[in-house]
This record gives structure tokens, C-alpha cells and sequence, in this order.
């Protein structure tokens, strides 16, 4: 469904193949809001791959964010997640926009920076607070930032239907951008895609999928995994659990007859369900059932993607898992037979692991080993594993590691360098009041004096030339960049 607008001449225009959108001027430059890279999925093309979109006569109004794709809400005791999931679920079919935030729609040729939002695969939108462009547009980077099919019509593997539906959305909002982005004063030929938490492994699988060669130059990974992948007989068991949940078979045709609103109200039933098999154990540790399906995880098939000519930006940070067990109090009620059995559940080895983790931190309460052992289950070690391969390619683009070590004092300082909290820096928002006081992600203390500014600095000189401003990571002598901490 398109939206036309009376044409305004003190906004800005831009002509894209689908039609004309009027933006608005903006403190750092121009935004334009819910620009269509694909169809409306509706009905059965829920479980289709994204399609055309068939365009607009007049103008559109790109001014208005846009609806948002179906979820469930997500609560973090005592944390306002707003600023990091945005709305939640804001009902219309025409979801699969990018919005485009840029100095000038001049016709210049500037950095172009491709944001995929985290979530856990079934939340989400690029309408977050935290994603606002303003710092990147002030710099001189063109940001898009993209909404994509998420949950059940995303990701569930169905027969009939294409798998990986959410990773093609992205896959056609790239598209969109090497097509489109000149005319809102972007380089094509130097588009850099990042993304965090569920945005950042699905970066990963891009960086390993033939189809997304010649679509971006540069990768940025935070704090997703190289190894976040299901394996096709786990994804089979969340497909045989969604499908008796609903009362249907598990084909497209079926669920492609479900509203919405009952494939949303199903899936905090299939959290937890166990995914370990004889060769894997589950990629995402429970948290979510659903991400990308792959034979391969992508840190093992790298020579199939475009890793060789893409320049990789790759980190984590110090406390992730701190984000999953202190709002609810686990840090401090862990107790050692919690912790041996969350070793065993979420880890390969859980013996090697739990041993080196003890000798590295002899001081470590159980419930800060169990958090250790969530966060290198569910991202250190897939980071390092993809870090290492892409380094590895001979001729390849160069590879460069971080660590972020700031700590929020949310909780009661507990949060500390929890899973998200790097977004206000590199979005340079740290000093925003929404993001501080009682239950702000960034506690109630103020942000480090120029930490955002580093940090949001290495990142776009990374977009514009491949150096974040350290050396590039070596295998034989592994290390990564102290940002903060």
C-alpha cells in the first residue's frame, strides 16, 4: 500500500525506481522513513520469497515511520528495553522499509553504513530509539536501517516454502541499496553492513551465502556469532513443535492460513524447547527458538560468500550474558549445581571450558561463571571461530577484533558490560537522558567522557576505509581493542 503526499517544496525529493518519496530536513541532514525495498508480505506471501515491490504513482510521504513485522513484547525487569526493541508490534502489511538517513541527497558518493537490527529473531524494528542516524549523517555516512520478517514467517523451516525468509529480506534491502542509495547521496561500491546480537549473526551468515557477493564491502559484527546457525533436524523440531501447536501440518500452505496474531502467540512456547542433537548443541542457548537454518554454520564455509573481499570488524562484549540473568536475579542466586548443568546443556565441552574459566577467575561467584559460560556459548566462541577463518583467507580482507568493556551501572551496577549496551556508543547517544536513571540501560552514572565519540569514530572510519584505528588481528597472537572498560 503505497502513501501519496501533496508535494511540500521545503521538503526533500528523491526519484527511486519505484516511485518518488518526500523526506523531511533534519538538524544532521535528511530522513526518509518506510521506504519499500520489497512487496508487502501478506497471506501466503508470509512464506514467499520478498518480492518487487510494485511501486507508487505522486509521491509518497517518507516521513512517518513504518509498521513493524509481527512479535511478541520482550520485558527485562527493572530495564526500559524500549530504546533497544522500539514499539513492539505495530500492525500493517507494508513492513519490509528501510529508512534512509543521510547529510544531503546531492548525488555525492558517501560512506554507506547498512544497519540489521538484534532482537532475538523475533523482535525488533529499526523504529528503536537506539538507531537513530543523526550522529552517522553529522559525520558524513549515509545510514539505512532495515526491518525485516521476523518469528515464525522469518524463520521457521517449512516445506513449500523458501528457508531463511528473514535473511532474504536482508539480502533485497541490500539489493535495494546497490540500486537505489546513489540518489540519496550514497557510494554503492562502499556500503558497510552491521548489525548487533540476532542483526550481527545474520551479518555472518551474509558473509558466507553466494548470493551476497558484490553487495557490500565491509562487515561489522557485534556481538552475534559465526557458529549461531541451526542445524536442519533442530529446525525440524521447532517446525514439529510450532505445527501441534497450532493444530496444523507443518507445510507452508498450512501455516500460510494462520493469522498473525496466532503465530506471534505461540512462540513463547517454543522457547526452551531442547535442540541438542548428537552433533550439535543449540546455537542460541534457548533463548530463541528460531535464526538462520544452515547445513554449515557460516564460519565454516566463508569461501562460499563474499568474507574473502570484505573487510570484518568483529567483538563482544566483557559481560553479554549479564543482560539475561541479572534482571531476574540469577547472577546472585546461582548455585554450583546450576552453573554444572548449564555448562552441560549449552557447551560441546563443558569440562574445558568450565576448568579454563575457573583458573582465569578463581574469585568468580557460580552465577558469574554461568554467566560467562551463557556468554561464550552464545557468543565468544562463534566470534572467535569466524575471526580466526576470516583472517585466515589468504588474500582477504583484513580482520579486526574488539572487546567492549564499559559497565553500566543499571540495577544496581549489576548490569556492568551487558549484551547491547556498546548500541549508544557506536550510535553516539550515550549521553541521552532516555538512556540514564533508574531503569535507563545505561544506569543512572553518566557516560565516559569521549567513549562514544571513540568508539562511533572507529566505526566510521572503519566504513570509509577499512580501519577502525588499531592493527589488524593475527591468529598466532590473538588479542582485540580495549574500547572502554
Amino acid at each position: 500500500m503505497s502513501r501519496p503526499s501533496d508535494p511540500r517544496p521545503s521538503d526533500p525529493l528523491v526519484t527511486t525506481p519505484a516511485g518518488a518519496v518526500r523526506g523531511a530536513r533534519v538538524p544532521a541532514g535528511e530522513r526518509y522513513r518506510a521506504v519499500p525495498y520489497a512487496a508487502a508480505p501478506t497471506g501466503a506471501g508470509r512464506f514467499a520469497p520478498p518480492a518487487p515491490h510494485p511501486g507508487w504513482s505522486g509521491v509518497r510521504d517518507a516521513t512517518r515511520p513504518s509498521p513493524t513485522a509481527p512479535q511478541p513484547p520482550r520485558v527485562f525487569d527493572g530495564l526500559d528495553v524500549s530504546p533497544y526493541f522500539g514499539p513492539g508490534w505495530v500492525p500493517g502489511a507494508e513492513y519490509l522499509t528501510v529508512d534512509v538517513h543521510t547529510p544531503a541527497a546531492d548525488g555525492g558518493r558517501r560512506p554507506v553504513m547498512v544497519f540489521v537490527h538484534g532482537g532475538g529473531f523475533i523482535t525488533g524494528s529499526n523504529r528503536a530509539a537506539l538507531y537513530d542516524g543523526s550522529a552517522f549523517a553529522r559525520d558524513g555516512v549515509v545510514l539505512v536501517t532495515v526491518n525485516y520478517r521476523l518469528g515464525i514467517p522469518g524463520f521457521l523451516d517449512l516445506p513449500g516454502a523458501p528457508p531463511n525468509r528473514g535473511v532474504l529480506d536482508v539480502l533485497a534491502a541490500l539489493r535495494w541499496v546497490r540500486d537505489t542509495i546513489a540518489a540519496f547521496g550514497g557510494d554503492p561500491g562502499n556500503v558497510t553492513v552491521f548489525g548487533e546480537s540476532a542483526g550481527a549473526t545474520l551479518t555472518c551468515a551474509l558473509l558466507a551465502l553466494p548470493e551476497a557477493r558484490g553487495l557490500f564491502r565491509r562487515a561489522i559484527v557485534q556481538s552475534g556469532s559465526g557458529t549461531g546457525a541451526f542445524t536442519p533436524e533442530q529446525a525440524g523440531r521447532v517446525t514439529a513443535a510450532a505445527a501441534a501447536l497450532l493444530g496444523v501440518e507443518p507445510s507452508a500452505e498450512a501455516f500460510a492460513a494462520v493469522p498473525d496474531e496466532r503465530l506471534v502467540a505461540v512462540l513463547p512456547a517454543l522457547v526452551g524447547l531442547d535442540l541438542r542433537t548428537d552433533t550439535a548443541v543449540d546455537p542460541l542457548a534457548g533463548l530463541s527458538p528460531l535464526g538462520p537454518v544452515l547445513p554449515v554454520q557460516p564460519a565454516d564455509a566463508l569461501a562460499a560468500g563474499p568474507a574473502r573481499d570484505v573487510d570484518l570488524l568483529i567483538g563482544t562484549n566483557a559481560e553479554e550474558a549479564n543482560l539475561y540473568l541479572v534482571p531476574e536475579g540469577a547472577l546472585e542466586s546461582t548455585t554450583d549445581a546450576e552453573l554444572e548443568a548449564a555448562a552441560a546443556r549449552l557447551l560441546a565441552d563443558p569440562d574445558t571450558v568450565l576448568t579454563a574459566l575457573r583458573t582465569a577467575r578463581p574469585h568468580a561467584t557460580p552465577g558469574e561463571l554461568r554467566s560467562a559460560v551463557l556468554a561464550h556459548a552464545l557468543f565468544e566462541a562463534g566470534t572467535e571461530r569466524i575471526a580466526r577463518a576470516h583472517a585466515a583467507i589468504t588474500g582477504g580482507g583484513r580482520t579486526h577484533r574488539y572487546t567492549f568493556g564499559h559497565r553500566s551501572t543499571a540495577l544496581d551496577g549489576r548490569l556492568g558490560a551487558a549484551h547491547t549496551i556498546e548500541l549508544p556508543f557506536v550510535f553516539d547517544l550515550a549521553d541521552e537522558p532516555w538512556l540514564h536513571g533508574p531503569e535507563g540501560l545505561l544506569g543512572p552514572d553518566p557516560a565516559p567522557a569521549g567513549l562514544a565519540a571513540r568508539v562511533h569514530g572507529a566505526w566510521t572510519a572503519f566504513a570509509r576505509t577499512g580501519d577502525p584505528g588499531w592493527p589488524p588481528y593475527d591468529p598466532d597472537h590473538p588479542a582485540a581493542e580495549a574500547l572502554g572498560g
